[in-house]
């Protein structure tokens, strides 16, 4: 079985990462946040049985902490966030992998037995889906395309998840559901993880 990982991921620039967070505590920690963030992401995928596949926004970084020997480097088409996701699913599903996961860098309690059970639930459904708690998903896991999943929606809001859900259900189509997690988007959101190892030295 060809599993595949798609990694969404901005270049960690200054001003251009976590601009909701960095409102709270300015562009230089937004910046540190989100280079931890990768890190945490970077350490959680290369433990999972899964060819692997960092999509940038902007340029293939060269020289980061993707490195080659684990990580195939592409970049994110041009289009709102659906139509970039589409084509990095289109892209790969046409390359013959049978279960495609996409995830962004959101997600510091995303663990390996949540992505595994992502992609052993594709095994006995379409789709899965791992809801965030702020009404957004951190994870969407498919076996075949489904177009209307990324069509007409507003992304990066609340709603994302319920109208992802009534997509599923228009098509006939039916997901696996993941446990509900927390995205770092905002301070709020990242003062649930202070004390936790990886963001022990930011100071907030």
């Amino acid at each position: 079985m060809k599993n595949a990982i798609i990694i969404f991921v901005r270049n960690p620039e200054k001003g251009k990462v976590k601009t909701r967070l960095a409102r709270g505590i300015g562009d230089d920690k937004a910046l540190e946040v989100y280079r931890t963030l990768l890190t945490i992401t970077h350490d959680l995928t290369a433990r999972i049985d899964a060819d692997r596949f960092v999509f940038y926004t902007d340029k293939v970084e060269e020289q980061d902490l993707w490195e080659t020997s684990l990580f195939k480097k592409m970049i994110q088409k041009n289009g709102d966030l659906g139509e970039r996701m589409s084509h990095a699913f289109e892209l790969l599903l046409g390359q013959g992998y049978e279960k495609v996961v996409i995830i962004g860098s959101d997600c510091p309690e995303l663990n390996p037995a949540i992505m595994n059970e992502a992609f052993d639930s594709l095994d006995h459904y379409p789709a899965c889906i791992g809801p965030a708690d702020d009404g957004g998903y951190y994870l969407l896991g498919l076996n075949g395309l489904i177009p209307e999943l990324f069509k007409d929606k507003n992304w990066s809001t609340a709603t994302v998840f319920g109208d992802t859900m009534a997509d599923l259900e228009k098509t006939g189509k039916k997901a696996f559901i993941l446990p509900i997690l927390s995205d770092i988007d905002t301070i709020e959101d990242l003062l649930k993880f202070k004390g936790k190892p990886y963001f022990a030295n930011i100071a907030l």
